[in-house]
């Protein structure tokens, strides 16, 4: 088996996942050189008496009751029989050669341990006119066409690979896996209640930390599906605070956070501070930012 696909998901939109199983069903690459495995992480709507999945030879259907993104692609990597794994979320369109210009590229780079492309916007309805200030933290991305890689210089790339659709050599994951089984402070990603996330960044780090490269190539095409619900200020602001919560805490679990830390009293003055300085009643896009500001504070508290 060459690739295992994992999808994760928790309750999914069934258009949403049947665009991303149809993506899959066209690609290039063999049926029989992949496996499909999808990840139930404790879903609620019964999604999976809806699915069709005869067109694929090799996949199956796994389910992990532990709430939380992280336990899921846990399962998934346990399960996976690939030597090459790809994410993909349950609304990611992928180009038809995908996965077969993956096989391509760790072919090509024998030391690359995680790779991702582009992933490009397919959204459900028009767009406010503010959106683009936030596509970085919808999973949205173009660095352009020319291949970037990276090796550990101590400090977090930002041409790393992101989650959907990023590729991992499996026996590169090794040190995250075991990381995570040790980890009494695992940072969950997000779950039924929260936007958290940082498992893709800690997935990253633990593989260049492990002496592997990490590589962005504009070969690699996704669309991202954006429906009107991520559009909308209340989400992108719950989603900028809790991430950049997250983001903070997890440079800090590495020692590579460059913010230092603050102590919990001084939380709220510097929370109407940065109020003041993003001017947070003016606009949707400085009300996000505030928001963000504000999970950026709280990463930084003392623990």
């Amino acid at each position: 088996m060459d690739i295992s696909v994992i999808i994760c998901t928790y309750n999914p939109n069934l258009t949403r996942l049947a665009q991303t199983l149809s993506s899959l069903q066209k690609q290039s690459l063999d049926l029989l050189l992949w496996e499909l495995i999808i990840v139930d992480n404790n879903s609620s709507n019964g999604f999976d008496a809806h699915l069709d999945l005869c067109f694929f030879p090799n996949s199956r259907i796994v389910r992990e009751q532990r709430q939380g993104l992280t336990y899921a692609r846990l399962k998934g990597f346990d399960e996976a029989k690939g030597e090459i794994i790809i994410m993909v979320d349950d609304d990611n369109i992928l180009q038809n050669d995908y996965l077969q210009k993956t096989i391509n590229l760790f072919k090509d780079h024998p030391r690359m341990g995680s790779a991702g492309g582009k992933s490009l916007p397919e959204f459900e309805c028009a767009t406010p006119a503010w959106l683009k200030e936030f596509y970085g933290n919808l999973a949205l991305r173009d660095l352009g066409n020319d291949a970037i890689i990276t090796k550990w210089e101590n400090s977090y790339p930002n041409s790393a690979p992101i989650g959907a659709g990023m590729a991992i050599r499996k026996v590169a994951l090794q040190s995250y896996i075991d990381a995570m089984r040790s980890d009494k402070n695992m940072i969950t990603d997000r779950t039924d209640t929260s936007l958290t996330s940082g498992g893709d960044n800690e997935i990253n780090i633990q593989i260049l930390k492990s002496g592997w490269e990490i590589g962005y190539f504009p070969e690699l095409v996704l669309r991202h599906i954006i429906p009107k619900e991520r559009m909308q200020v209340h989400y992108l602001a719950r989603l900028l605070r809790d991430t950049n919560r997250s983001w903070v805490q997890l440079l800090e679990k590495y020692h590579i956070n460059p913010w230092k830390n603050i102590n919990k009293q001084t939380l709220l003055p510097r929370k109407v501070k940065a109020y003041l300085s993003y001017k947070a009643w003016k606009n949707e896009v400085n009300f996000i930012k505030w928001q963000g500001a504000c999970g950026m504070l709280e990463g930084r508290i003392k623990s």
